[in-house]
């Protein structure tokens, strides 16, 4: 994670960031200190830090610093130049915790494009920021197989937004951000029932921009409706205000990436 002390919204590279509320950021400190500690208490995960660095302000969003699995780790190529000057920065903090950096050689963002799914698979997320070519890295690198999603909503810029394997086999998703043929993908891998959809209001509220540690789910102030679907599942629902970063596009997932 990287703490929000330069965290601010004054580009807009997705929809999401056109709105005209300024940030408050000590409110997006404290929102952000809460996932932490959440995170922390609630789940007994540890968190390793990125030093914030003034005029970054998506800094902050660490899923997208860089795909890791095992010891390695494929670093962010971001494809608005307005993020590029993160690259260095997350590279440094990589390093310094033991991982073999790869560049790629195109556009790619990381966790916010690439997840695991029941850990033998990669759900990747191309279009809007990462380019499809960047799944084969991914592949050779990993020696996974990547199931490519396109992404064809640029408000659901990231696959992270619209969708998030759970423990157990289970996928939370909104169908609304991918094309017919992701659709299908989605339903030839993950069994019927371990599918969890979202509405549209909640997807634009990022519910499935979630962070999953073991059975807890920590994501933005959640409906009663999708929590008591998580809950039927086994699930601990950690509903929280996050509501500063949604002003940017992001939320508990792009806050964080998962080392392990």
């Amino acid at each position: 994670m990287s703490s929000p002390d330069y965290f601010e919204v004054f580009y807009a590279i997705n929809p999401w960031m056109k709105g005209d509320a300024p940030v408050d950021r000590g409110l997006a400190m404290e929102q952000w200190q809460n996932l932490k500690t959440a995170l922390k208490r609630r789940a007994g995960a540890q968190v390793s830090l990125v030093k914030p660095v003034p005029g970054l302000p998506d800094l902050v969003f660490t899923a997208n610093a860089a795909f890791v699995h095992g010891d390695r780790a494929i670093l962010a190529h971001f494809k608005n130049a307005e993020r590029r000057p993160e690259e260095p920065h997350f590279r440094a903090s990589l390093e310094a915790l033991g991982y073999t950096v790869i560049e790629p050689p195109v556009p790619f963002e990381g966790a916010g494009d690439a997840l695991i799914y029941e850990g033998r698979l990669v759900l990747a997320g191309y279009r809007q920021r990462t380019e499809v070519s960047a799944h084969q890295l991914i592949s050779r690198t990993f020696d996974l197989p990547v199931l490519s999603l396109e992404l064809h909503s640029e408000h659901f810029y990231h696959v992270d937004t619209c969708l998030c394997p759970l423990e157990g086999g289970h996928l939370l998703y909104y169908p609304g951000a991918f094309d017919e043929y992701g659709l299908k993908v989605i339903e030839a891998n993950v069994p019927e029932e371990k599918r969890l959809t979202v509405t549209g209001q909640e997807a634009r509220n990022f519910a499935c921009n979630a962070v999953q540690v073991g059975r807890c789910v920590f994501l933005n102030q959640p409906s009663a409706r999708l929590s008591e679907a998580l809950k039927r599942r086994g699930f601990e629902v950690v509903g929280l205000d996050l509501s500063e970063f949604l002003k940017a596009g992001g939320s508990a997932k792009c806050l964080t990436l998962r080392l392990n």
